[in-house]
């Protein structure tokens, strides 16, 4: 069985129904929203609109539609940002690195000078997180790691309106 985080209220939730411009995009099965943990400029998440966990608890429709949106705001993040690379990634449990319980796939712009290394940033940052079976995620390091990507709601505000304005008619 998945070991899953536990996060009470759901922030995804919270986010999509308490915080609408956080919102990208939008389509009947999934949300675009802005990832308030900017590792890189411009790093979104596709979520579900339905509260699910992970892969596993997708519908055959919202897999499709959550790759369409995915693909809608990596040209969106192209046309903005101009990047090096579009980082994709998705992870399920905790053992791999997921720290909400909503399903939720990272579309990231990678530009010159990132240092998360070649995978998504909790692998790259946080010592053996879920890598040696057994082993669960120490949390002490994330203050610090959030600390460092956190950025205003003005500055997230204007990053949404930026994507935007570049998604594909």
């Amino acid at each position: 069985m998945i070991e899953l985080p536990i996060r009470e209220p759901c922030d995804l939730c919270v986010a999509a129904r308490e915080e609408s411009w956080k919102i990208i995009d939008e389509s009947e099965h999934t949300l675009t929203v802005i990832n308030p943990w900017q590792f890189e400029v411009g790093q979104c998440c596709v979520i579900t609109r339905r509260h699910v966990a992970t892969l596993l608890d997708l519908s055959d429709q919202e897999c499709g539609a959550i790759l369409v949106s995915a693909k809608r705001v990596a040209e969106a993040l192209v046309r903005a940002y101009r990047p090096l690379g579009i980082l994709t990634f998705q992870n399920n449990g905790v053992f791999s690195g997921q720290e909400t319980p909503h399903f939720h796939f990272h579309v990231v712009p990678r530009q010159k000078g990132s240092d998360w290394g070649i995978g998504p940033p909790q692998l790259a940052t946080f010592d053996g997180a879920g890598r040696e079976r057994g082993i669960t995620h120490d949390a002490g390091e994330d203050a610090r790691r959030r600390e460092r990507v956190q950025v205003s709601a003005e500055q997230l505000a204007e990053t949404v309106n930026l994507i935007r304005s570049n998604l594909p008619a």
